[in-house]
């Protein structure tokens, strides 16, 4: 199909790109466009004008410092998978972005495009929620900051201000010794989540002392487990711990999506089975 008319234009900086965003009317943000250009072809999203901000070199950039990762928002999900920065820091993010899409799509796609649509299979939202990322927007009225676990609200809907522009995430170094995985189960084609299950753990004298689960494709909002979290808290990190805090996942979860792909029931099999995969698979790493 072909999306109905609207008026284009770049933008030159962020600031601009705020002023056109809060004088236009139905104005929308174009960055990796990997979202929003779908929707507009099969007209489930019109733009009165598109704001063009997919070339500013002041969101493409990766840096760590006093004790903090900070990603810029049009850093795309291929730039974080590949850094050696990211990889270092906080690897859990760079196993997030080689699992999304295809090449083309990690190649083009940006972080900040995809938490602002805030797709409820998206795999970024559980890595930012697993690492206690804080996502950092510019608006009319100057910088907000929004912790991750706020921050997703709902079927494509974010605690994002009206005229806001993602501009970074920061994500604190983990604890020493942290270990990561992410694991899903990805739609053949699209390669979303149906379940994709994010998991940071650290040990103190031999029991689990740090632990963050969080999932994406169960609900209409990735969210923090904590009854899987609580299972994990001080106890050994050993098969039997993980059998059994996987066995909560979703258990507190009072709504899970069913569609044509997964059922509620097989959605909530599958949060199981990927909690555990995901906690074995960071026990592993070490």
């Amino acid at each position: 199909m072909i999306p109905t008319s609207f008026a284009y234009k770049r933008a030159s900086s962020v600031a601009e790109a705020i002023s056109l965003l809060s004088a236009g009317e139905d104005a929308k943000l174009l960055a990796g466009g990997h979202s929003l250009l779908p929707s507009m072809k099969l007209r489930l999203n019109e733009a009165g004008t598109l704001i063009d901000i997919g070339q500013l070199n002041e969101l493409r950039y990766i840096d760590a410092s006093g004790g903090m990762q900070r990603i810029g928002a049009g850093s795309t999900h291929h730039e974080i998978a590949s850094s050696e920065v990211v990889g270092a820091h906080v690897p859990l993010l760079a196993q997030v972005g080689a699992t999304i899409g295809d090449v083309q799509v990690r190649n083009k796609g940006t972080i900040g495009g995809s938490i602002a649509h805030a797709d409820p299979a998206a795999d970024w939202p559980a890595g930012l929620l697993a690492t206690d990322a804080v996502i950092v927007a510019q608006g009319p009225n100057g910088p907000r900051e929004y912790k991750a676990a706020g921050f997703f609200q709902g079927l494509f809907t974010t605690a994002l201000g009206e005229h806001e522009i993602i501009t970074e995430i920061r994500v604190p170094l983990p604890p020493q010794g942290t270990r990561v995985a992410y694991a899903k189960f990805a739609q053949p084609a699209s390669r979303f989540a149906l379940v994709g299950c994010a998991v940071a753990i650290a040990q103190s004298g031999g029991n689990i002392s740090h632990a963050r689960v969080a999932f994406t494709g169960v609900s209409g909002a990735a969210f923090r487990d904590q009854a899987v979290e609580q299972a994990l808290m001080g106890q050994p990190a050993n098969a039997d711990t993980f059998a059994a805090a996987a066995a909560r996942a979703a258990s507190e979860q009072g709504h899970v999506m069913s569609d044509h792909f997964a059922s509620e029931d097989y959605r909530r099999h599958l949060a199981r089975v990927f909690a555990k995969r995901a906690l074995m698979a960071a026990a592993a790493e070490g």
